[in-house]
């Protein structure tokens, strides 16, 4: 960012009088004054000293000619919730004159810390200064920095502006991710996952739908006879990979979770989801982020990215992702009936009767479905009243979802993400269920 740090006005600068300023002003006034009441020339020069000395000094700063632009580095661009970031910052006087005392400020929100403050003594002309800060956050968001405030001052302190860039720039604290072990997914075969085979063109050589080609294509899928045709190289495009599609579905009902803050069953849910949906799209797979609201991240269409691209789609969506009031997976299941294909890994919170059973028809549609359902209750240390009839309700839900087909991981508070994710791998050969695909 760049902007002027030249004040303007001389009703500005006198604003800008600091308490010594002011009252050497006040001190002079009030000596010229008792040196006219009682005649004493010499109090009187002093008095207009007194007087004039941050008169001047407010004048010098209005006619103060130097120029200064900013810069702003962050240091990583997205970072984890409890994982501290840098913020560079970069002044740069391209005038012709130094500066003088420079006192700057960075705006940032209170839940990152403190407003850093620095001083700088003096910066050469065309020459610059870099000083850097650290931030961090244990709750996810994106939070805005800047823009930087410049203060000017005197040599004699009597006189301070403040002036402000107008850039900002946002620093994106994304969910906690964690490593998960690889395992075979329930569903998953050649032609899946890391595999991406590449379908067979079936067409003849006239049949072929070719495209342009791209930085990065095999030069032997280019087609000559549209290439001649077009003018430019055209590459096969039934000889394009096909990627293996995995939903993740993240209930977010308010009703569903329990407790407050970075502990609370939500915020390991939305951890959970960031870290399955990280591992599924390093193993090859196109994924998408469900929610309860059916809102979907990110939409259809968006292929042509690459794994950084992707994991940051979806961790940029997962850092800003809150709590909705809906009181179903209705939305959520009218979206996957139209697109549900592929594996679909679902985590949810508390499931009623009528939610359990939507959650269970969604397997018809996945080739492979794996549920974590969180124990909410001991994530806020709740004591049921009828402590049998509640773990009867969750084992009754956990069995149904089984008997449908879903690969079911039970989740309480404390549990090790990547050990339940190694027992998906385990549970899908120990645990019989009914397999409905295609009923």
């Amino acid at each position: 960012m760049a902007g002027p740090a030249r004040p303007s006005g001389l009703r500005a600068a006198l604003q800008g009088l600091t308490t010594r300023g002011r009252s050497f002003l006040a001190a002079g006034l009030t000596a010229a004054l008792c040196a006219y009441l009682f005649g004493q020339s010499a109090l009187f020069q002093v008095g207009v000293l007194l007087a004039v000395l941050p008169l001047a000094s407010a004048l010098l700063l209005v006619r103060t000619r130097y120029r200064v632009a900013s810069g702003r580095r962050l240091s990583p661009q997205r970072a984890a919730a409890g994982q501290e970031a840098r913020v560079h910052l970069r002044l740069d006087n391209v005038s012709r004159v130094p500066t003088g005392l420079l006192l700057l400020e960075d705006k940032v929100p209170y839940v990152l810390g403190p407003r850093p403050r620095f001083v700088l003594d003096r910066v050469e002309p065309r020459g610059f200064r870099e000083v850097s800060y650290r931030v961090r956050s244990d709750l996810r968001g994106r939070y805005p920095l800047g823009p930087l405030q410049l203060r000017l001052s005197d040599p004699f302190g009597m006189c301070e502006l403040t002036r402000s860039f107008s850039a900002a720039d946002v620093l994106t604290v994304v969910p906690q991710v964690q490593d998960l072990p690889p395992v075979r997914l329930p569903g998953e075969s050649a032609g899946q996952g890391e595999s991406n085979a590449h379908a067979l063109a079936l067409a003849g050589d006239d049949d072929v739908i070719p495209r342009e080609y791209r930085h990065g294509d095999d030069l032997r899928r280019v087609h000559w006879k549209s290439t001649a045709r077009y003018g430019e190289l055209m590459v096969r495009r039934e000889e394009q990979p096909l990627r293996a599609r995995a939903t993740v579905l993240l209930d977010t009902r308010e009703t569903a979770h329990r407790g407050s803050g970075p502990a609370s069953s939500f915020e390991w849910a939305v951890s959970a989801a960031a870290s399955v949906s990280v591992d599924l799209v390093q193993r090859g797979y196109q994924t998408r982020l469900l929610t309860d609201t059916g809102r979907a991240h990110p939409q259809h269409g968006s292929t042509n990215t690459t794994t950084a691209e992707a994991v940051g789609v979806l961790l940029d969506a997962l850092a800003v992702v809150e709590h909705s009031d809906g009181g179903g997976l209705g939305r959520a299941e009218e979206v996957l009936r139209l697109g549900g294909e592929g594996l679909l890994v679902a985590i949810v919170g508390d499931l009623d009767d009528d939610q359990a059973e939507r959650l269970s028809r969604l397997r018809r549609r996945a080739g492979g479905a794996v549920a974590l359902v969180l124990d909410t209750g001991t994530w806020a240390g709740l004591r049921h009243l009828f402590p049998d009839a509640a773990d009867e309700h969750g084992d009754t839900v956990v069995h149904r979802l089984r008997e449908a087909g879903w690969t079911v991981l039970p989740v309480r508070a404390g549990d090790s993400l990547p050990a339940l994710w190694r027992a998906a791998d385990r549970t899908q050969n120990s645990v019989p269920y009914r397999d409905e695909v295609g009923a």
